[in-house]
């Protein structure tokens, strides 16, 4: 029984993922309008994230879709299609599960941190 709800959840990624990526591309979110010397602390303040993802996954769209409201310059890697990213992901984080956002501090300290609703709150509090 098991098997067969990963299979149904796999099925249903595929079949729903394209339309997802649609309607991300038809109706992207606005970002937010930011002076340039604003705009260049807050590139400045993200260029330690990375955030791991699968193209498809739409827990994955729902942080990029933030990503873009926000006017984030946050690095993605691919982790589906990327083996080196997903070593990385796996390595890193313990395990393969997107979206992930990869944080490293000033000092090099580095932070994995899983599930769409919790990275978005950070971006949010961190970068509006």
């Amino acid at each position: 029984m098991h098997l067969f709800f990963k299979y149904f959840f796999k099925t249903a990624q595929y079949l729903i993922g394209p339309i997802i990526l649609l309607w991300d591309k038809l109706f992207p979110p606005r970002g937010i309008v930011r002076t340039a010397e604003e705009q260049q602390k807050v590139d400045a303040s993200s260029r330690h994230l990375v955030l791991y993802q699968f193209r498809m996954c739409p827990f994955c769209v729902k942080v990029r879709r933030a990503i873009k409201r926000l006017s984030l310059n946050i690095e993605t890697r691919d982790a589906l299609r990327e083996e080196s990213s997903r070593k990385e992901l796996l390595a890193g984080g313990g395990e393969i599960k997107v979206p992930c956002l990869r944080i490293t501090d000033d000092a090099g300290n580095t932070t994995w941190m899983y599930e769409s609703s919790v990275i978005n709150e950070y971006l949010q509090e961190r970068f509006a």
